[in-house]
């Protein structure tokens, strides 16, 4: 089967968003799960969120950022180029029963995980509101989009650049504190980001779902890049982030030790990135 791509968007200069025609991909992926995809027969395999779905037309968006050797190449693939590989959906679907009113916090390249799980919410009738959150102005993202599915959009950035000056758990706080319910929350960003709106809602009692998807590598379970550690019931528990989640209790998790392990290898990563263009269009 030809995985063409249909269509190619850069987001900001180093986000991308493409539709991949693999209608049986389309006809099954529903929110919070990942397709695994290979861009030449000789490439590595990498896991990428389903950003979005047309089952009519056969077609499935990703949303990535470029940040190492295979997203380049992927980069590099224009419209009518195809993908050599592009398989799913894997990982189990965002949980979504019974919430009628949600929080969707997304952080950076997040909110293109974010996003679907807001649509999905819409979807079904439930009120959503939205945080997203970015460094600066010039990498916002996908604020249309959460426009179109939220009852409220609230932007920050860093440097205040765009929206409000701040990280995402200030708004946050501030409706929490309001006495704003929500059944639950979903936050979907970097590791950090993630702990931080987690320990923010834990005064409120408002359950949180995290997306474990930045520590995924290979998709499967076997190369352990994922493994993750719970707190479940005062009792430590290990867990793969590819096949258990990627979506977990926030509550649970040991954001800690994730964030140690996953800056084990930054200065091989930062070396590898060096010896190729990555932002080459």
């Amino acid at each position: 089967m030809e995985y063409r791509i249909i269509s190619k968007q850069y987001l900001n200069p180093t986000v991308v968003r493409i539709a991949v025609q693999a209608p049986l991909v389309a006809r099954k992926a529903q929110a919070g799960q990942f397709v695994i995809l290979r861009v030449s027969d000789h490439g590595e395999r990498i896991p990428l969120t389903v950003a979005g779905v047309d089952p009519k037309a056969g077609t499935v968006e990703v949303i990535y950022q470029v940040v190492g050797a295979t997203t380049a190449a992927l980069s590099r693939l224009a419209v009518g180029d195809c993908i050599a590989d592009f398989v799913g959906p894997l990982g189990c679907p965002t949980e979504l029963d019974g919430v009628k009113d949600a929080l969707v916090v997304g952080g950076g390249v997040g909110c293109a995980i974010a996003l679907p799980i807001a649509r999905a919410l819409a979807a079904r009738g439930a009120n959503v509101d939205s945080i997203v959150g970015f460094r600066t102005k010039d990498l916002v993202i996908l604020q249309e989009e959460f426009a179109e599915v939220s009852k409220s959009v609230t932007l920050v950035t860093d440097d205040g650049s765009a929206g409000r000056q701040g990280n995402v758990t200030l708004p946050l706080n501030e409706l929490l504190a309001s006495g704003k319910h929500y059944d639950r929350i979903f936050a979907i960003g970097p590791l950090v980001m993630m702990k931080f709106t987690t320990l923010t809602a834990k005064p409120y009692g408002v359950p949180v779902t995290v997306s474990m998807n930045p520590i995924m590598v290979d998709g499967t379970g076997m190369c352990g890049g994922c493994r993750l550690s719970l707190n479940v019931d005062g009792k430590r528990v290990t867990k793969f982030a590819c096949v258990d989640g990627p979506d977990f209790d926030g509550y649970q998790v040991d954001f800690d030790e994730a964030m140690e392990r996953s800056s084990n290898f930054a200065i091989e990563e930062q070396h590898a990135r060096s010896q190729c263009n990555l932002f080459r269009q």
